[in-house]
């Protein structure tokens, strides 16, 4: 289990020094596969750290265009993220039953029992294929999905095709989830991000593993396998302790670094997010007070912010 955690250091440094650190472990919890919460904390915390400063130490891409990469990234899941079980049960042509993802309407498929409206496409492809084209560095396939996602939003024809979107249901915690197709301001971001992309060269972007492709399809069989639609309270939970956990990786990057492209992203989806209360502020639970939710959006602005001129400063000084 200790392999776990020096996955979240780089390769290189695995090859060099990962047979070290699992000695260290060894002889310092004998007998234990996993060392204690501090000691795991400390090492992930350390494996983040010596990512960023191998992400920041690459001089083949400017930090904005590696941030507006991130961001469009951030986007495509924030956009995926409803449909989950949608796409899952389209793949494997399931009818979903009273499992169904509510949407507007009980519409399927042709396949699907009951009254239906059919529809030649889930929407929920369109982000999918958006990420993984992004994961792999290519921004003129995610470009045209995009587009083709504001095209279902705001058109009737883009309807027909995708059926009408819209999830009814309500965001679990408070800070504007799920964020659906009607919302324009999504996909238009999105958009624009991989426009900014597609115009540069296709060497400059960064290209990740197809093991990156691992967590969304776990997402895509959990949500899918078990019928939870991103409106109950496990989904929603779920999506926010992994929120929680981009925003401290977030943070543990800027503030080893000084760099700003993490801001980037965190902007992004704070802003989508944050429209989405505002245009539709009654789809939403009122769990928390509304200048609550809109603190714990631009909180972490702040603090990145704060992380980055902080480290600036120690730099200049040392």
């Amino acid at each position: 289990m200790n392999r776990l955690l020096i996955a979240a250091f780089p390769e290189p440094y695995r090859s060099q020094q990962g047979k070290e650190v699992l000695a260290c472990l060894a002889e310092a919890y004998p007998g234990r596969s996993w060392p204690p919460p501090r000691e795991v904390a400390a090492l992930i915390r350390a494996g983040v750290q010596t990512r960023a400063r191998a992400v920041v130490g690459d001089t083949s891409r400017p930090w904005w265009l590696d941030g507006i990469h991130l961001a469009a990234l951030a986007l495509a899941a924030l956009a995926l993220v409803p449909y989950l079980q949608d796409v899952y049960h389209w793949a494997l042509r399931i009818d979903p039953g009273e499992h169904a993802i509510v949407f507007h309407f009980s519409g399927w498929y042709p396949w699907a029992e009951g009254p239906t409206r059919t529809r030649l496409l889930p929407y929920g492809l369109l982000p999918l294929v958006c990420l993984a084209a992004l994961l792999r560095g290519r921004a003129w396939i995610a470009l045209p999905a995009a587009a083709a996602m504001m095209w279902a939003g705001s058109t009737s024809h883009g309807r027909v095709v995708f059926g009408d979107e819209g999830v009814a249901g309500l965001g679990y915690y408070g800070l504007g989830a799920p964020i659906t197709a009607r919302n324009v301001l999504l996909s238009l971001a999105l958009c624009a991000a991989c426009a900014v992309l597609a115009l540069c060269r296709p060497g400059r972007l960064r290209r990740r593993s197809y093991s990156w492709l691992a967590p969304v399809a776990l997402a895509l069989f959990v949500a899918g396998g078990l019928h939870i639609t991103s409106v109950s309270p496990t989904f929603q939970r779920g999506m926010f302790a992994l929120e929680v956990a981009a925003l401290i990786t977030a943070w543990v990057a800027t503030s080893a670094t000084g760099d700003h492209r993490w801001l980037i992203p965190v902007a992004a989806v704070a802003i989508v997010r944050t429209q989405a209360i505002v245009d539709q502020p009654t789809t939403f639970i009122q769990s928390l007070p509304n200048v609550v939710v809109l603190i714990l959006l631009i909180a972490p602005l702040l603090v990145l912010v704060l992380s980055a001129q902080h480290r600036q400063g120690q730099a200049l000084t040392e």
